[in-house]
């Protein structure tokens, strides 16, 4: 049974595993994470990859980290929150554990172990879709991971679904992560506040009556009481990603698109509009198969098991 080590790096904690061939996860360690510091980093990963390796043979380490990584599964082109750009995390890591090392996008990473262990097992084209602050993903075709040329491939969040619309922290305007993240959702709610406070009245005292601190969470707290204006909130947030999600099925052509991330935690409140939105603007939906809109499974460990089993595969 070949045994790998993956590790989830973030801006705040690096989680380490030991991971069998069928996505087990067999021993955990974690740290805090000295995001400030490169060489600090780079020795944590070494430590907790040397530390689980004493108690296992496992012959390679996956890192998946945020940013763009290069397609030669080595470099971070351009990290984004970890002050890591440029640098050869695979050789750093190598050089101080000895092991055969590869890098991936964290978001690409935790796509594969939904596709291979989770919400997608068993199917071959898989679109995965994190929604969280912003929105990321990755992309299974026939039973491969699509990196792209440069490795930039799956920047789901930065598709365009409103020409000229809300600026984007990539210097861009109207990304699919700011009409369809948790970000977005809490924008939503503060739109409503601005114009219509008596409507968005629940939403606003959920946030301490400050229009202005009305957040995703709060929006959410008041979709789970029935809150209409919350519920439009979501509806808004489940038509846009909805709409962006068929224009990739246009492209890709999935069995099943997995949704990840924190707000998946709504459930049905965000899945019945995407789903409704999905299928009133997917091409030729009379004479294609149904394309499943489903939550993952994979569970908090799915980065690091993702990185893992990545590193052994080539």
């Amino acid at each position: 049974m070949a045994l790998s080590i993956g590790v989830d790096v973030g801006g705040t904690k690096i989680a380490a595993g030991v991971v069998d061939e069928e996505g087990v996860v067999l021993a955990t360690v974690r740290r805090d994470s000295p995001a400030t510091s490169r060489e600090a980093i780079f020795e944590t990963i070494a430590a907790v990859a040397d530390e689980l390796a004493a108690q296992y043979d496992a012959p390679t380490v996956g890192v998946g980290a945020a940013g763009f990584t290069s397609s030669d599964r080595n470099t971070m082109v351009y990290g984004t929150n970890i002050d890591w750009t440029g640098a050869r995390i695979a050789d750093e890591v190598g050089r101080r554990t000895g092991k055969r090392v590869v890098v991936e996008n964290d978001a690409n990473a935790a796509g594969w172990a939904e596709a291979r262990f989770g919400a997608g097992a068993g199917k071959a084209n898989v679109l995965v879709v994190t929604l969280g602050t912003g929105v990321g993903g990755a992309v299974i075709i026939n039973g491969r991971l699509v990196r792209g040329a440069a490795g930039f491939a799956a920047e789901i969040g930065h598709i365009n679904v409103v020409p000229d619309g809300r600026p984007c922290g990539c210097g861009l305007r109207g990304c699919l992560e700011r009409y369809g993240s948790g970000t977005a959702l809490g924008v939503n709610g503060w739109e409503l506040a601005k114009f219509r406070p008596d409507y968005a009245a629940r939403i606003i005292e959920l946030s301490g009556g400050d229009p202005n601190r009305i957040s995703g969470k709060a929006v959410t707290a008041a979709a789970r009481e029935g809150d209409p204006a919350a519920l439009e909130c979501y509806a808004r947030l489940g038509d846009a990603l909805g709409s962006g999600l068929a224009d990739l099925c246009a492209v890709l052509d999935p069995e099943v698109i997995v949704l990840t991330g924190g707000l998946t935690e709504a459930g049905d409140i965000l899945l019945t509009p995407v789903r409704e939105s999905l299928d009133a603007h997917l091409t030729a939906r009379a004479h294609r198969p149904a394309i499943p809109v489903v939550i993952s499974s994979a569970g908090q460990e799915a980065g690091l098991i993702g990185a893992a089993d990545l590193a052994r595969q080539d």
